[in-house]
Order: C-alpha cells, then structure tokens, then sequence
C-alpha cells in the first residue's frame, strides 16, 4: 500500500509550508536524483519516490518485505526494554493501554539486566530522601524483598547490588502486575528490531519489525555474543543461524481529528536507534566548544568521540585455584589492563568487592579493605564494569560503535531495507574480546598499565576465580559476557526551535554543571565574546541586568542552581561522568591515551529536570524519546545517563502519551506556546505529580540558591 497518495510539486510544498528547509534539501537531493535515475521509479508519483518510508530512504525499490508474517496494533509502540522502555510502559499500563514492547534481547531491564550494570548509580542525597518515580522506588522494593536486603553484594560503589537475571525477573513481574491492575495490554516482542518505518507526513504509521529465534539444529540464541548475529537479526531473509517472523505494527485505534495521532512510537532504544532510521535531526558525539557548553574538546564537533561502551561479565571466587585458559587475542589488549593510579584501587579486592552483586553472610564477616565492606570469599560474585578493563573506547571514524549520520547514508542503511542496526558489528566484537581478555588480566595477568612512580603496585595472579558462564549464569550467557553492553552514549535528538532556543532545545552543560568557570582555563580557551556570553548566561536571574547594564564578567555573580524548566515532566541528578573516547584507532593500541581535553566538564552536577521540549524530535509528531537518546549535549548527558534518570524519562513518556491519546493532542501542542501559560502542559504535570512521578527536586525553586547539599557524592 503506497504511503503517499498524491503527486506534489516541491515548489507547491514550498509555498505550503509543509517542508521544513532540511526536508526540502532532502526532497530537492531526491529530484536531482530521479533525473539521473528515472527507471528507479517507475509507476511512483514524485511524493511517492521522495518519501517512501520518508526518513529510511530516498525510493521505494526493493524496500518491502518479503512477507508479513503477523500484524499487531497498539496504542504505543515502545522499542528498547530497558529502564526508560520498561518504565513507558509501566505507566501507560497502569493507565489501560495497550503497549507493544521491542527488545533486541530477551531480557527487560537494560542496564541492570541485559547489559549487567546491576549496581544502581543514584546521587547520595536523593537516596536518601528516595525520591524517585512511583515505578523506580518499587523496583528498588521489590530487590529489597527478593533478597532480603537492598544489597545483596555488599558492593561499595552503590547501596544496591544484585544479580542480572533476577533483575530481568523482577521487573518483568512488576510490568506483568501493572497490566492487570490498570487493565493495560501489554505485547512482548523479545529478541525483535525494528527494521523499517512507514511514515506518512509527519506521522509514523507503522512499523516493520523482525523477530528472530535459533534455525533448527542450532545453539540457543545466548550462546554466541552479539556481534555474530547482530547484522543477521536485522536481515528479512532467513539464514543458517536464524529463522525470522516478520510483524507489522500499526497504530490500535482511529483517529478523531487530523491532531490526534491515533498511536505514538517511543525510541527508548541504546543508541537511539529510531531517530536515526526516521533520520530527525539529531548529534553524535562531542559537540562544538561555545559558551552554553565550554568545555567541550572540540572547536568544531567530532561525531566519532563518543563514551566507551562496556561488556560486563561476573566472575565468582572459588575455594580453590582453577584453570585459567589464556584468549588467543589477549595479547593484543593486554597494554591496555590496568588498576587505578589510586593506590586504594589497586587491588583486586577493591575491584572485586566494587560492584560486587552477590556476598552470602556479608555481614556476620570482618570487613577489609579501605571502603569498609566485607572481605571476599569462596561463593561471592563480582560484576566487572571497569574504565582501565572492560571499557572499549574507540573515537575515530576507523572504529567508532555508533555509526555517524554521514555513515549510514554512505553504507546504505538509511536506503529502504537497509537498516542493519547503525553499529558496527567489528567494534562490537572488539568490544567482546577486551572484555574476555580482561578476565583473564584479573586472574592471571602480571602488568598493569596504569603503574605510576607514585604507585608501584605489582600485579598479582588470583586463580582461585572462575568467569561464570552458561544459560543460567547471573549474565544468562553461554560466553559470560552481558547481553548486550553497557551503552552510556547514543544519538541524540536536537527539540524543536522554541523561545531562547532558536537551533533547536537542547541541555547544555551550563545548565548543570557545578564547574569553577572563572579558572584560567575558560579565559584560555574561550574568545573574550563567548566568555562574556557564558557568564551573562550564568547570572540566572541577574542575566537581564547584566545584559541590559553590560556588566563585567567578574561583577556577575554566578547562580547556584541548575536551569529550572517550564515544562519538566522529570528528574535527573549525577554528576558528569566521563568514560571518554581514546586519542587514536584501536582503542587498545599500545600507548594510547584518552583523547586530550575530553574530561575538562567532567565533575559534580546540581540536581536536574528533564523538560519536555529535550522529549519530542523535529520532523515527527508521534515520535518520542526517552533514555539516553532526549536532547541533551555530550557533557550534560554524562550525566543523564543512570538508571533513575532512564526510568524518569520513560515515566514521563508514559504518561505524556496517555494524556495526548486521552485528549487527541500532539505532544509538542502542550509546549509550543511557551513561555506563555500551556493548560495542557500544566494538567500533565498535575497528574504526574499525582502519580508519584516528581518533576523536580525538594527546595530547589528559581529563589533557592542554596542547593549546595545537593551533591552526589
């Protein structure tokens, strides 16, 4: 069926206003094109050509698939299952809908299931208060229940450390008991990507998704890592490996008016996998130096230089020494492994107990070393999630993870059909192997690459460990490793032009962050324009004074707050993490150092809000994203990336989509008229705040400047 039923000239669009100047570049690209090429579009009108799945190609040859093996309707379709996904879901359960639920994995969870980070990341003061969405804090409950503590590692890192695969079962059950008492519907496409996109308009009107499970006579889908089968899984063909349904899904319910869009799509994947295939504008990696985000490492943007991304594994102490078998590629990131210069880091019984997820008796045992926690012993389970180990960091166009814009289109994944994923499968697999190899460095490595002349620490061999592995592993993993990594940086949409932000919104580092911005390297480094920019930004309620009466830099008196938004919808509060791309390709390339610059805005944070306008992308009006994919920069989503904030975003989601069904409104209806009164937006925020879901932090109002308990650490 054709998405496109008329013929329009371009210049007819034009004049209609219903090209904005980036799709009409698209469009006029695509004329260019047809005029090279007017056998590629035989029988299809120019619109038809043009936008066939308007942001997943230019035509529409041999972009369907081959078959539709089944048809699923809902009102929200939700890609990615992790914490944002999940946390969607739950609400929009809570409230009756029907939901359909993607997941690349057969795990819900994300980051404390599928990728492994089972160790929840939260600022000290908000664990305090637990003030957390209605959703996260009975999941934390729920934990506590399970086993009896909240800490059933006795890690150090966190106060909750807990194992993958209850994790997946808890929160599975948590969604389960949120269907039946909403009523909700709730449609599990485990091991499923979305392939392809039916937009018409302005609107996605469904979508193409493939479900794959292990051909006949083949190992179960968890037995080889990712990077084997992940470019297969997004492939409509079946193959030796795996056997695929193909599903449409397609909006649940009629539309009553042309503003109601009858269903809603959330991008709540890893690496914002749909904003990429619907092609929205978005950014990739380190954005230009200027004066709302100073500290980036780049002049211009570097779509390459992205956070490195993590394999986690669990690995148990044993009674005895055990064997411990050497990867035939642990030569090749070996200079890599290292401790920490810290010399309190440099142990294993500081890396162990860490992000330890499982200690039985923890605490009936004497407590070592300088974090105060129980000693390791035979039967306790570590989850390895380390910068100087596990962590793969590639930063140049040779091997980045996340593929940039320029590289899909020059890969042909944005063609109809086309789409594979937006990784690459080499880094992945690179990823992999540095993960097993740094096993093998914990137990049975001697180097360190992380020896300075302040710290001398040898390596010492432990082999009384043992990488645990199989299907009913804490991992659920033939191999050991997690199912999917750890991903703390994808694409990341830039909102609609609104008031103040005429590029488009997006949060900046100098909404957050807590930086000494008068030290010698802001003047340094920025022009005596932008700093003067910078610090009138800085002034928050003073900012017109200063503008008006050109008050110098050094009489402005800098706020002690974060921005406070009209329309935030949730909460965020960590500091800014960097876990930063390396300098050169390979990451593991002997000597290489972290790309130079690349931790400057690294630091403490002021507690934070996820505003609406960073939710909703340009170009589409059913599409929103949640997770690590909402607008925000390179910097500030160091810190907008842990686990409560992925479940306040996704609350948010939730519940922003029932009120637009409920009232037949587009999301981005409730803020366009900012900074003016939006009743509509003020309905959603009430009933957010009367779910248990906070828009914002206790006594942080515009007139507190006294936030400065609120830190993370």
């Amino acid at each position: 069926m054709p998405l496109f039923h008329r013929s329009i000239a371009l210049d007819s669009l034009w004049r209609a206003g219903s090209l904005s100047p980036r799709m009409g570049q698209r469009l006029a690209g695509v004329m260019g094109l047809l005029s090279l090429a007017p056998s590629l579009v035989v029988g299809a009108s120019v619109a038809e050509a043009a936008f066939p799945r308007r942001m997943t190609g230019l035509l529409a040859v041999n972009s369907e698939p081959p078959r539709i093996d089944r048809t699923e309707s809902c009102e929200i379709l939700v890609t990615g299952g992790g914490l944002a996904g999940a946390a969607t879901a739950y609400e929009a359960l809570l409230e009756g809908r029907t939901v359909c639920l993607t997941e690349v994995t057969d795990w819900v969870g994300g980051q404390i299931s599928a990728q492994g980070t089972s160790a929840l990341d939260e600022a000290k003061k908000q664990r305090a208060l637990e003030y957390y969405p209605r959703g996260y804090n009975e999941l934390r409950s729920r934990i506590e229940k399970h086993y009896g503590e909240l800490n059933p590692g006795d890690c150090w890192v966190s106060v909750s450390c807990f194992l993958p695969r209850d994790a997946h079962a808890l929160l599975w059950d948590q969604l389960k008991e949120a269907e039946k008492r909403g009523k909700g519907k709730l449609n599990w496409f485990p091991n499923t990507v979305i392939k392809d996109l039916e937009v018409e308009g302005r609107l996605i009107e469904g979508a193409i998704a493939i479900q794959h499970r292990p051909a006949k006579g083949t190992a179960e889908l968890n037995s080889s890592p990712l990077s084997t089968i992940m470019e297969d899984a997004y492939d409509y063909a079946a193959s030796p490996r795996l056997d695929k349904k193909i599903i449409r899904l397609v909006p649940g319910a009629k539309r009553r008016s042309e503003m109601d869009a009858g269903w809603y799509v959330v991008d709540a994947s890893e690496t914002g996998e749909l904003i990429a295939l619907a092609d929205v504008p978005y950014r990739l990696g380190l954005d230009p130096r200027s004066y709302r985000n100073p500290s980036s490492a780049s002049e211009t943007g570097d779509p390459y230089c992205t956070q490195g991304f993590t394999y986690t594994f669990a690995m148990e102490q044993t009674a005895e020494p055990q064997p411990q078998e050497k990867p035939e590629f642990y030569e090749q990131y070996q200079p890599y492994y290292g401790y920490d210069k810290n010399p309190n880091l440099s142990n294993l019984d500081a890396v162990f107990t860490y992000r330890r997820i499982w200690a039985p008796n923890a605490q009936k045992r004497p407590q070592g070393t300088p974090f105060k926690v129980a000693l390791p012993q035979p039967g306790d389970i570590s989850m390895q999630n380390w910068v100087w180990g596990n962590d793969y960091r590639p930063g140049t166009a040779a091997d980045n993870l996340v593929y940039s814009q320029d590289q899909l289109r020059s890969s042909g994944q944005l063609m109809p059909g086309g789409w594979l994923g937006g990784l690459r499968a080499e880094t992945l697999r690179r990823g992999e192997e540095q993960a097993l190899g740094f096993y093998y460095w914990l137990a049975a490595g001697t180097t360190n690459s992380q020896t300075t002349p302040e710290n001398q620490t040898e390596k010492q061999s432990h082999l009384n460990h043992r990488l645990m592995t199989g299907l009913d592993s804490p991992m659920g993993t033939e191999h050991g490793l997690s199912k999917y990594p750890y991903i703390r940086e994808g694409r990341r949409i830039i909102g609609r032009p609104s008031y103040g932000y005429e590029d488009g919104f997006s949060i900046a580092e100098l909404d957050i962050s807590r930086a000494d911005f008068r030290s010698d390297y802001y003047q340094q480094e920025l022009d005596a324009s932008t700093y003067k920019q910078m610090w009138k930004a800085l002034a928050g309620l003073e900012a017109a004074s200063a503008i008006g009466n050109n008050t110098a830099t050094e009489d402005i008196k800098r706020r002690s707050r974060s921005t406070i938004y009209p329309d935030a919808v949730g909460i965020a509060q960590y500091a800014i993490d960097f876990h930063p791309c390396m300098a050169e390709s390979p990451s593991e390339k002997p000597g290489n150092i972290e790309r130079p610059g690349t931790r400057q805005g690294h630091g403490q944070a002021y507690p934070a809000q996820i505003p609406l306008r960073a939710m909703i992308p340009q170009e589409i009006d059913n599409l929103l994203v949640s997770g690590k994919s909402i607008a925000t920069s390179h910097i500030a989503a160091a810190a907008y990336r842990v686990h409560s904030f992925e479940w306040s975003a996704g609350a948010a989601a939730g519940t922003v989509i029932d009120l637009a069904l409920e009232t037949g409104t587009l999301p981005f209806e409730m803020v366009n008229d900012l900074p003016r009164r939006e009743p509509l937006l003020e309905k959603l925020q009430a009933r957010l705040q009367a779910n248990g879901n906070p828009t914002a932090f206790p006594n942080t109002s515009i007139f507190n400047e006294d936030w400065a308990d609120w830190r993370v650490w």
